[in-house]
C-alpha cells in the first residue's frame, strides 16, 4: 500500500488506514458508507472540505450529505454553476444574478433581451439536465490571485474581480466546469451527476430555483408563496442598485473611495424613513390600538419598536410598551421540549387567556394591573403598574409570538397592525454568491451574547441550531400574514460587525465541532473590509448589538 495516514471517521466510529494522496472522495468509497444520497463535502478536523481534498497527515474526518446544512451549501453551491453554465451555453451574452432566498428557493435574475419567458426557462432546464447527465467533474484550481483577477475581467465577470481584489489573498481557488470557470465561496461537488433532484421554475420576472428538501431529500422542498418578503428583498435591491453598491466588491471600492460615510447616513435615512411612514400609517387610522411586532433572534425587533414609538410620538400618539414575557405561566406549567427542558419558545408558555382578557379590558375602556414574570422564581407576579387607554395611547406589543393568531384570537383584527421584522441581507459577494440571511442574525448575536450576557461565539454557535428550529415553528410560519414587513438589515452592517465578531470567531478551539461555523464566518467576514462604527448614530438599529445606543435595553 505505501505510505498510509490514519484517520478517524466520525461516520464509522473507528480509525481507518489510507494511502497518502488519498482524496475524500477516494475515502468514502473505500469505507463504504451507507449514505443514501451519498457524500457531499466532509468536515476534515473540524473544517468543512470537498471531497477533492487530499490526505498527507493523520486527520478526523465526518462525512456530510445533504440532510446537513454545511452538505446542502455544497450541493447548492454547484447547482448554481450548472445553472451558470446552461445559460452561457444557451445564451453566451445573458448575465446571471443568484439574487433573493424566497419560497423554499432561490430567486434568480437573468438579464436578457426580450427577457426571461417560460420557453427560455424550459430551454434551461433541459441544458441542466443534459450537464447533469454528462457526469462532468467540477475542476478546482489554484492560482495567484492577480491571474484569476485577469480571468474574471476578461470573462466579463468584473463582480468577482473586484471581490477578489479587495480579499488580499496571495492565491485563489475557482472552479471550472467543462472549461467554464467560476469563484465561488465553498467547495463544489466532485460531478454534476451527484445533483440527482433540482427544478427551475418561472417566478416573477426570473426564475425560482428550486432543491432538494434536507428533511425529505428524495423530494423538493415544498414552494411556500412569500410575496411580502418578496417585495422587501425587490425594494432594497432596487436601492442599493441606485447608489451602486450591490456586491461585496462594490461595496469595498466604495469606502476604498473615502464614502463610508455616505453609505452609513443613506442606509439608516432611508430606514427611518420607513419606520417614519409606518407610524404615519398608524396614526391614520383611529381604529389600530395594538401594534404587533415579531421576528426571529436577533432582527433587531427591540430597537425597531423603540424607534417606532419615536415616530409614533412625533405624530402625537403615546405609545406604551407591554412585555410578552411578563405573560408567562409559572415554570411549574411551561412546556418541556424534546430534551426534557423548559421550553419557552411554544406558545403554550404564554398565558394566553390572561393576555387576550387584559387587552380587551383596555380597549373597553378599564383599567388593569399589568403582571411581571419574575425569571427567577418562575412565577408571574403583580406588576403594580397599572394600566388605561386615553384616546392617544397606542400598545407596542414586541415578541417571538406577536404574530401568532392563537395569541390574539380574541382581539378584534381592526384593533391590530402587525409587524414583522427581519435582518434580511440584500448585498451579494457576487452574482453568484448571496449571503445567508441567517449569517447576519448570527453574526450579530454573537457579538451581542458576548457584550452583554457573557456568552463565547462557541456557546451561541451551538445553540443556534436550536434558535432556528423554534424560528421555523414559531416565527417564519406566520411572517406573510403581518401587514408591514420590515428589513433591519443595513447595507454596511457587516463590514461594522467585522471589528467585534472576527476576534470572537477567533476564539472557537479547532477541537469542538463549532469550528466548522466559526470558520466559514470568519473566511466570509475577510471579503469585507472594517469600518469604523463611529459614525453610527447613537439610535441606529445596529447600536443594539455593538454597543453605544442611548435606548434603554
Amino acid at each position: 500500500m505505501g505510505k498510509t495516514v490514519t484517520i478517524r471517521c466520525k461516520n464509522t466510529g473507528k480509525r481507518h488506514k489510507v494511502p497518502m494522496g488519498f482524496t475524500l472522495e477516494e475515502v468514502y468509497e473505500m469505507l463504504e458508507l451507507d449514505m443514501p444520497h451519498g457524500a457531499t463535502s466532509a468536515k476534515v478536523n473540524n473544517k468543512v472540505e470537498g471531497l477533492h481534498f487530499m490526505f498527507f497527515n493523520d486527520k478526523d474526518v465526518e462525512f456530510l450529505d445533504i440532510t446537513s446544512p454545511s452538505g446542502l451549501r455544497t450541493y447548492t453551491r454547484s447547482l448554481f454553476f450548472v445553472l451558470y453554465k446552461a445559460l452561457h451555453d444557451l445564451y453566451p451574452s445573458a448575465r446571471l444574478r443568484i439574487d433573493t432566498p424566497v419560497s423554499n428557493g432561490y430567486y434568480c435574475r437573468v438579464f436578457i433581451d426580450g427577457g426571461v419567458t417560460p420557453a427560455l426557462v424550459d430551454a434551461l432546464r433541459q441544458r441542466m439536465h443534459e450537464i447533469v447527465k454528462a457526469d462532468l467533474p467540477f475542476h478546482r484550481i489554484t492560482c495567484p490571485t492577480e491571474e484569476a483577477v485577469r480571468l474574471f475581467r476578461s470573462s466579463g465577470l468584473e463582480d468577482k474581480a473586484k471581490l477578489l481584489e479587495g480579499y488580499g489573498s496571495l492565491y485563489t481557488t475557482y472552479y471550472t466546469l467543462d472549461g467554464l470557470a467560476d469563484y465561488f465561496y465553498g467547495s463544489l461537488l466532485i460531478q454534476t451527476s451527484q445533483l440527482y433532484l433540482f427544478d427551475v421554475v418561472p417566478y416573477d420576472e426570473g426564475l425560482l430555483l428550486r432543491l432538494p428538501d434536507p428533511a425529505h431529500p428524495d423530494r423538493l422542498r415544498p414552494m411556500r408563496e412569500q410575496p411580502k418578503m418578496f417585495d422587501v428583498f425587490r425594494e432594497q435591491h432596487r436601492w442599493q442598485e441606485i447608489l451602486g453598491v450591490t456586491t461585496i466588491g462594490e461595496f469595498n471600492e466604495e469606502c476604498d473611495k473615502g464614502h463610508t460615510n455616505d453609505l452609513i447616513n443613506v442606509s439608516e435615512a432611508l430606514q427611518e424613513k420607513k419606520i417614519s411612514r409606518i407610524a404615519d400609517k398608524i396614526h391614520a387610522n383611529p381604529q389600530l390600538k395594538v401594534v404587533l411586532i415579531a421576528g426571529p433572534s436577533s432582527s433587531g425587533k427591540t430597537t425597531f419598536s423603540k424607534r417606532l414609538s419615536v415616530q409614533l410620538m412625533a405624530s402625537g400618539l403615546k405609545p406604551e410598551p407591554i412585555s410578552l414575557d411578563d405573560y408567562f405561566v409559572d415554570r411549574v406549567k411551561t412546556p418541556r421540549d424534546a430534551e426534557g427542558n423548559y421550553d419557552y419558545e411554544n406558545i403554550e408558555a404564554m398565558d394566553i387567556p390572561l393576555f387576550n382578557s387584559h387587552i380587551n379590558a383596555l380597549l373597553a375602556g378599564g383599567e388593569v394591573e399589568l403582571p411581571r414574570y419574575n425569571f427567577q422564581t418562575g412565577r408571574s407576579e403583580t406588576s403594580g403598574r397599572r394600566l388605561r387607554l386615553t384616546p392617544r395611547t397606542i400598545l407596542i406589543l414586541e415578541g417571538i409570538h406577536a404574530l401568532n393568531p392563537s395569541l390574539t384570537a380574541e382581539i378584534p383584527d381592526e384593533r391590530k397592525y402587525k409587524i414583522y421584522a427581519s435582518a434580511l441581507t440584500t448585498i451579494l459577494l457576487d452574482d453568484h454568491n448571496y449571503i445567508p440571511t441567517t449569517d447576519n442574525r448570527l453574526l450579530r448575536r454573537i457579538v451581542r451574547d458576548y457584550k452583554y450576557r457573557g456568552h463565547s461565539a462557541e456557546a451561541t454557535i451551538r445553540q443556534w441550531p436550536s434558535v432556528r428550529a423554534g424560528e421555523e415553528r414559531w416565527i417564519f410560519p406566520y411572517q406573510e400574514q403581518a401587514d408591514e414587513m420590515v428589513n433591519t438589515a443595513l447595507l454596511f452592517e457587516l463590514a461594522a460587525l467585522r471589528s467585534q465578531a472576527l476576534p470572537l470567531l477567533e476564539q472557537v478551539p479547532e477541537n469542538v465541532p463549532e469550528y466548522s461555523e466559526a470558520y466559514r464566518l470568519r473566511k466570509f467576514l475577510s471579503y469585507l473590509k472594517p469600518i469604523s462604527t463611529k459614525g453610527l448614530p447613537p439610535t441606529s438599529l445596529l447600536r443594539e448589538f455593538l454597543g453605544g445606543s442611548t435606548f434603554k435595553y
